[in-house]
């Protein structure tokens, strides 16, 4: 993994160091949804776009595949999911035969970096909650865009900084948050239409609150300090990180997500 990857990747799943990566699947092994509302999603694309036989969506940086297993079973559609977490792949792969969608999921191990330079002609291509992996916003979009068709749609999880937030209220400062009206004048930029926007915290099924969230990963990370208290200053890191974007969206950040038309 390259070097610059392996520390957005860190970033955006809420790491202060890259050395953290291998002991991301044993933290958030009690987390199914990271971060993304499988639910949410599904019902906007059920909502906006004319669903056939022929239908496909791009998961990238799908995680454990709850979304990706959530739109295929909702829509009946294919769905082709990556990430670069090789147990989070594996994972997904089992949610899927769980769920009776095995045969519409397809999930491969890789780079979104890579992906987003020769996927093509998606009639949905999602991103959720993975900061800025793909780039600042305007290439975020801009690769994005390029993975669908014209009148496609781009379904993205977000956050924004809340009317009057400053980025130096944001206690994880893993990137820099955008206003809502930077967003909207970056979806006219690049030749997207915004359809709706959504809460991304309505509906949370199976995701847990900040508390049992914080206590979820608390414990695991103080399991991992049992094994390896050489690294407990890394863990502890990580729990005062996690803690930190726990109090960013309840205090200064909205999360949304919008479905975006291209056109």
């Amino acid at each position: 993994m390259k070097r610059d990857v392996e520390e957005k990747l860190a970033g955006s799943l809420t790491a202060e160091t890259t050395d953290i990566i291998p002991f991301l699947p044993y933290l958030l092994q009690d987390f199914w949804e990271l971060g993304s509302d499988p639910a949410a999603m599904a019902e906007l694309l059920e909502k906006h776009i004319a669903v056939s036989a022929t239908t496909n969506v791009l998961d990238l940086a799908c995680g454990k595949g709850a979304v990706s297993v959530a739109v295929a079973k909702k829509l009946r559609v294919k769905v082709k999911g990556y990430d670069i977490i090789p147990e989070f792949i594996e994972f997904a792969v089992q949610k899927a035969q769980e769920h009776g969608v095995a045969e519409l999921c397809d999930f491969e191990v890789g780079d979104i970096n890579e992906v987003v330079q020769v996927a093509k002609g998606y009639d949905v291509v999602i991103l959720g909650g993975v900061g800025d992996v793909l780039g600042k916003p305007s290439e975020t979009l801009r690769k994005l865009k390029q993975t669908i068709k014209t009148g496609g749609y781009i379904l993205i999880d977000e956050c924004y900084l809340k009317d009057g937030g400053k980025q130096e209220d944001v206690g994880y400062n893993n990137y820099e948050y955008l206003t809502e009206e930077q967003w909207a004048t970056l979806f006219t930029e690049s030749g997207l239409e915004l359809i709706e926007t959504v809460s991304a915290f309505e509906t949370e099924p199976e995701n847990m609150d900040s508390d049992s969230g914080m206590a979820a990963i608390t414990k695991r990370a103080n399991e991992l300090i049992e094994k390896h208290p050489e690294q407990k200053i890394m863990f502890e890191g990580y729990i005062r990180s996690q803690q930190s974007e726990y109090d960013d969206i309840d205090n200064h950040l909205e999360g949304v997500i919008w479905i975006l038309k291209k056109l």
